[in-house]
């Protein structure tokens, strides 16, 4: 443009030859908006946003550039606010059926299938409509439109399916075998104070964060294997404290979950300390290592010492290939000193000083894991923790769609058509669907609901994760099966025709 300043060319000719870096593309749009140009900050926005759509400052920039004069959009997904007062008369909504996700399905055949749309409006008693081309965003008319919108939101599986039932839309998550109903059981252990030993001063939440646990296995979708590995492991002994005694089940043992990434293995480690009543403590390598020689060791001394005094505590390492490699490729001293100090607190200073603490660890990549961490007593338990099922999937689709402005969703297809996706894919297609519906709204100044269109266009544009991990995952079950440790892995490979 002619009257841009020099300062504005330049930076949009950076991100010509840059546009994946979104600091430079959002300055740009703050230049651009400072200068009057909404439409081009509008779209440089939109950009950043394309690329990072968990960005606050894009967003905040966005919300900005689209309404300059109205006040915040509360955080409710499924109505957007209007501002505070409107000079424009608003014709009153039409009575119309509620947008919850429960509601039972309509009558009317189009609206069966999950075909809606909003209100009819006629140019000729509607002059105040904004234009085609964007502009500043009619808050109150866009909060009507989807108000008049009438769901059913989701496409009702057929009547012969297994999955469906008379009068209830697939739930959030898939419920496991996940023990006795009725409240977690009563820990065995005595509650210590939350003190260093020595000084009875400092606290050591302020050193390490223990949190309760909040869900249980019935919150993690599908995954029923891994659940009852996870039941025969840690849940049953615990439940059943006569049977762990006749049996001499110690309550101690370690779990080493392994997979793609993406797929819940902190979910599920958070899960099982919901299932035991326990306390949760979630350490990555950065909680222990440190510069100063020792240190690393010294963390780690405090780190199981606080589980101890916590029991019964899940005590979650992740990424145990960085905290645990080989000590055979370690180089470093301090590394192999802090390797050495780990498989020490893995096997306790004594026969029964673990006895309540149960260490689960994650990590992508098992074969870069110190072999000695995986013997009997420490680590002696696998498990492949493998991406969702149909079913699960449904269930992950659904829960990340729930709480957003949705219309005519097929979730049995979408499930069918996101064959390989992790958990985390899952999501972001979501994410990818609703910024595609609030990229159009922007455009056209009017609000639409979430479409199956929407989903479907940024499936095309996705592709699963999983595919490298599986590809050296391939490589290792074949050749590097030493006494069976990867005979799951290889199981479900030759199962999904990947060999």
């Amino acid at each position: 443009m002619p009257d841009e300043s020099p300062l504005i060319k330049s930076l949009r000719t950076a991100v010509d030859a840059a546009p994946d870096d979104v600091p430079l593309r959002l300055h740009l749009a703050q230049l651009l908006l400072d200068a009057g140009h909404v439409q081009d900050a509008i779209a440089q926005a939109a950009g950043a946003l394309q690329r990072e759509p968990g960005n606050t400052d894009a967003q905040v920039l966005m919300a900005r550039a689209v309404a300059p004069a109205a006040p915040a959009v509360p955080a409710a997904p499924a109505a957007l606010s209007a501002p505070a007062a409107s000079t424009t008369p608003v014709a009153p909504a039409p009575p119309s059926a509620p947008t919850r996700l429960d509601a039972p399905p309509v009558a009317d055949p189009a609206t069966a299938a999950g075909v809606t749309a909003p209100a009819a409006t006629d140019e000729a008693t509607a002059p105040d409509a904004p234009p085609a081309t964007g502009g500043p965003y009619d808050w109150k008319r866009a909060e009507n439109e989807l108000a008049d919108v009438v769901p059913p939101r989701f496409v009702q599986p057929p009547a012969s399916s297994p999955a469906s039932s008379p009068a209830t839309p697939p739930a959030p998550s898939v419920p496991g075998p996940s023990g006795p109903s009725g409240p977690p059981p009563e820990p065995e252990f005595p509650e210590a104070p939350l003190t260093v030993d020595g000084s009875g001063t400092a606290d050591d939440s302020s050193l390490w964060e223990v949190q309760p646990g909040d869900i249980t296995l019935a919150d993690v979708g599908g995954m029923h294997e891994v659940k009852d590995r996870l039941e025969a492991a840690f849940l049953a002994p615990m439940r059943n404290p006569e049977l762990r005694k006749l049996y001499g089940k110690s309550l101690r043992g370690g779990l080493l979950l392994y997979g793609p990434p993406g797929c819940g293995k902190t979910y599920i480690a958070r899960a099982v300390a919901g299932e035991l009543g326990a306390r949760f403590m979630s350490v990555s390598i950065s909680d222990v290592l440190d510069m100063w020689i020792g240190n690393s060791e010294r963390n780690l001394r405090q780190l199981f010492e606080t589980a101890r005094r916590n029991a019964p505590c899940v005590l979650f390492l992740d990424e145990l290939d960085a905290l645990g490699a080989k000590r055979s490729q370690i180089r470093n001293t301090g590394m192999r000193n802090t390797v050495n100090q780990l498989l020490t607190e893995l096997d306790g200073v004594d026969g029964s000083a673990n006895d309540g603490v149960f260490v689960l660890a994650a990590t992508n990549h098992p074969w870069d894991v110190d072999t000695a961490l995986r013997r009997p007593g420490r680590l002696d338990r696998m498990l492949l923790v493998l991406p969702p099922d149909r079913t699960a999937r449904e269930g992950i689709i659904h829960h990340h769609l729930k709480d957003r402005p949705v219309a005519g969703i097929d979730l049995a297809k979408l499930a069918k058509r996101t064959e390989g996706f992790s958990g985390a894919d899952l999501r972001h297609l979501c994410e990818s669907a609703a910024e595609r519906a609030l990229l159009d709204s922007v455009r056209t100044g009017r609000a639409r609901m979430i479409e199956m269109s929407d989903l479907l266009g940024a499936l095309d544009q996705l592709r699963p994760s999983t595919g490298p991990w599986f590809a050296s995952a391939r490589n290792v079950a074949q050749f590097a099966n030493d006494g069976g440790a990867y005979d799951e892995l290889l199981t479900y490979l030759k199962r999904k025709k990947m060999l």
